[in-house]
């Protein structure tokens, strides 16, 4: 686990990262870069705070996050990557995949979402699919936040007695809990077929937060090559109010003042 991380240490290098990724934003835009970043890993395994500290300084029209919701019929109908492509970024965008393609070789491998013919032919197009990704210009990053068993449980029983955060506790978890050793042995299947040279896996030990998020936002910026853009100066013009007169203010309707 390693000495405890102190909360200055934390937000001093959580806010020098930062700094790093609204340079590594600019250079995205700059050169028309495509970048996705996909997180999966254990429920409680942190992912979501990894994915809000690297997206709390960027622009989301540049950074945006793909969270998709179970599919619906006529989804489930399609080749199975289609409702994904969908989301893939054009030039100068970023796409941070909470969850992804890969919940046929997680989730819907153990909950029995899927065929076993169905949850085969993904592991064997998955990695062409990334091919096809990377050979169109794409840069693709894959995280997979690990966690203990003692630390999710943890994590869960915080769910449950904590009021802010009872909506992130779902039935699913419970079968992630009860199913624990199933997810493991789908987890390695996974990472046999997909964890190639190409496109690998990249472990983040995550029963330490702070350190996994900045462990995973370090790591992320070493793959992206960037330069800082240079910004021509920019001087503020002069505001000329000549032959405005401002509205009443009492015909307005304010937000009380309470604070």
């Amino acid at each position: 686990m390693g000495k405890k991380l102190s909360k200055e240490r934390y937000e001093s290098e959580l806010l020098s990262l930062q700094t790093e990724l609204v340079k590594l934003q600019q250079w995205v835009v700059a050169e028309g870069l495509k970048v996705v970043v996909v997180f999966e890993g254990r429920d409680a395994a942190g992912k979501g705070g990894a994915i809000k500290r690297i997206t709390e300084k960027l622009n989301p029209r540049v950074c945006r996050i793909a969270a998709l919701p179970a599919p619906s019929e006529r989804e489930k109908s399609q080749w199975y990557f289609q409702r994904y492509v969908a989301h893939l970024p054009a030039a100068g965008e970023m796409v941070l995949f909470d969850r992804s393609w890969y919940n046929r070789a997680g989730v819907e491998r153990v909950m029995g979402f899927c065929s076993d013919e169905e949850h085969e032919e993904f592991l064997r197009a998955c990695p062409e699919f990334e091919r096809m990704l990377i050979r169109s210009g794409i840069i693709l990053l894959k995280y997979w936040f690990s966690v203990s068993d003692e630390e999710q449980e943890k994590r869960f029983s915080e769910r449950l007695s904590n009021p802010l955060k009872r909506w992130k506790f779902s039935k699913m978890d419970l079968q992630s809990r009860a199913r624990w050793v199933e997810y493991s042995k789908a987890k390695d299947e996974m990472f046999a077929y997909t964890d190639t040279k190409h496109s690998p896996w990249w472990v983040v030990e995550a029963d330490n937060k702070k350190r996994a998020r900045l462990n995973c936002i370090r790591h992320l910026l070493s793959q992206i090559p960037y330069q800082q853009v240079k910004h021509e100066k920019i001087e503020l013009p002069e505001i000329d109010k000549s032959g405005y007169v401002r509205a009443p203010m009492h015909e307005q309707s304010f937000v009380p003042d309470y604070y």
